[in-house]
């Protein structure tokens, strides 16, 4: 059950997100509900591959290439679900930088329960 709540609360951070950002839509609320789901897969499949990979700029960067890298998942989950736009990188970098601080509001985090 803990999961379903975790699912929806990311759904609706999803929305409100959108609905801060201008360069972003979100259909409904089951497209978020598909968005909140296929974000959380692409960060643990596809983010940590990656962040390995781009560990030279990342150094480089003092860490700031990750926000693009998160941009880049935000692009990816758009070619993936209909109903969710994102008019360019620059939306996305802004919205994955709202969506952040709108699920920590949520208390939307991965952490361990005991």
């Amino acid at each position: 059950m803990n999961t379903i709540g975790k699912i929806f609360a990311s759904a609706l951070a999803v929305i409100i997100s959108a609905y801060l950002i201008p360069g972003v839509e979100v259909a409904d609320f089951l497209t978020a509900i598909i968005v909140a789901v296929v974000l959380a897969l692409v960060n643990f499949f596809v983010k940590p591959i990656l962040v390995i990979i781009t560990i030279p700029v990342t150094i480089l960067t003092l860490g700031f290439f990750l926000l693009a890298i998160n941009a880049f998942m935000i692009l990816m989950v758009d070619s993936f679900v209909d109903g969710f736009t994102v008019n360019g990188f620059w939306w996305a970098l802004l919205y994955s930088l709202v969506l952040s601080i709108v699920s920590s509001i949520f208390g939307i985090e991965d952490k361990k329960e005991n």
